[in-house]
């Protein structure tokens, strides 16, 4: 048997059971819930008995497709693409008879994530499904700009994380997918095709299965995540012509791309001839404006909308403290330490995996704003973090966790 893969978690997967089918694997239920349905065997397995070991996703594959999509996925990461990160690939595989098993391709299972079966199963609003739809056409957007051609972008094929009041989505399966130095036209049509197909046939099954959310057409559904595509392209690669007068123009113009989470690191910006408008077109573009921002920040890590979210209560904290003669840096540790880490830490310990630490702080301010309507006045973000200990994160199971409602 030969392993190839990251030289730290080597000795973790060493230890899995190797001489044995996926099929013959037992299987914690909490984890069987996070998995998916794949046409391979899939399992989700901890790394040791420990409950609080690394969870990692094994799946059976043929060695020629498991060694490519193991290099695709390593590019991927290292592109900074939303994806799973590659762990190893295991060849030469045999039975305690000596007889052959399939290869495998072990990834790292993305925390607090889940299919989308389960999410669409659940008591999910309609708000829920654009946000989950428009989570699929960024990641696709994503992978695109990297000139990454997916060939199976589909729901199936995709991890959902909550981000905020919406969804992160994350490639999970990229044995089709293929790297070029730009996508055409052509091939970014092709993909789009793909999904849309995939995601219609995979919400029509849910639709036949009884769970799908009342009311929800899977054709018109699968037809949203590519019009959220094409808006999203469009307002990255497309020229605008904006007004020469407008002195605020061209700053609008940044900050709307700003708004869906672009940095615009390279743009083109010169004088139309016939109209004499200004023509503003962005050259190079990086995903994730705001969560790099908070990062520099605080050394925070999060979704793009939370950090967005974050980052408005810190502007909200730094207008107030700004006369202080305070510099940015040190108001930035000073609110990580007086309201962030502070606020976590008024969540009991035992309670404290249930949701992510941003999402969770999100979470309450969302509660803070909630209380403070109904009551007429600011409640304040102690009695909030409280309230939502009470009443709402024991029903919570966003990360998987399986919670009985009482």
């Amino acid at each position: 048997m030969r392993i190839t893969g990251l030289g730290e978690e080597i000795a973790s997967v060493t230890g899995l059971p190797w001489n044995q089918s996926l099929e013959e694997w037992p299987e914690d239920p909490l984890l069987a819930e996070k998995r998916g349905i794949s046409r391979h065997v899939v399992r989700l397995v901890r790394a040791t008995s420990d409950p609080d070991s690394q969870v990692y996703a094994v799946k059976e594959t043929v060695a020629e497709f498991a060694n490519r999509e193991y290099k695709v996925l390593r590019e991927l990461s290292r592109l900074n693409a939303p994806c799973v990160e590659q762990i190893a690939v295991v060849e030469g595989r045999t039975d305690k008879n000596g007889e052959e098993l399939p290869c495998a391709i072990v990834t790292r299972f993305l925390p607090y994530s889940l299919p989308y079966r389960v999410l669409l199963s659940g008591s999910v609003t309609a708000h829920d499904i654009t946000t989950m739809a428009s989570a699929l056409a960024l990641l696709l957007v994503r992978v695109h700009l990297l000139g990454f051609w997916w060939g199976d972008c589909s729901l199936s094929n995709t991890l959902f994380r909550r981000d905020a009041e919406g969804f992160a989505a994350y490639l999970v399966d990229a044995e089709t997918g293929e790297f070029q130095k730009t996508l055409s036209d052509g091939q970014r049509e092709h993909d789009l095709d793909i999904a849309m197909f995939n995601v219609a046939a995979e919400l029509e099954d849910l639709s036949l299965s009884g769970v799908l959310y009342p009311g929800m057409d899977p054709v018109r559904a699968a037809e949203a995540v590519i019009r959220r595509y094409r808006r999203i392209w469009a307002a990255l690669k497309e020229r605008q012509l904006l007004d020469p007068k407008d002195r605020h123009a061209v700053e609008r113009a940044m900050r709307q791309l700003h708004d869906i989470g672009f940095a615009v690191e390279e743009v083109s910006i010169t004088i139309d001839g016939d109209s004499q408008m200004l023509s503003f077109q962005p050259k190079l573009v990086a995903a994730g404006y705001h969560a790099a921002r908070l990062r520099e920040l605080m050394g925070i890590e999060t979704e793009e909308l939370q950090a967005k979210r974050i980052l408005a209560s810190f502007d909200r904290y730094n207008a107030r403290e700004e006369k202080s003669g305070t510099s940015m840096s040190e108001l930035a540790k000073k609110w990580f330490i007086e309201v962030y880490e502070a606020t976590i830490a008024r969540i009991p310990e035992h309670m404290r995996g249930r949701v992510e630490r941003a999402q969770m702080f999100h979470e309450i301010l969302e509660n803070r704003w909630y209380l403070s309507e109904h009551q007429g006045s600011d409640v304040g973000l102690n009695f909030a973090t409280d309230s939502y200990v009470r009443e709402i994160l024991p029903y919570r199971r966003d990360s998987g966790v399986e919670v009985p409602v009482v």
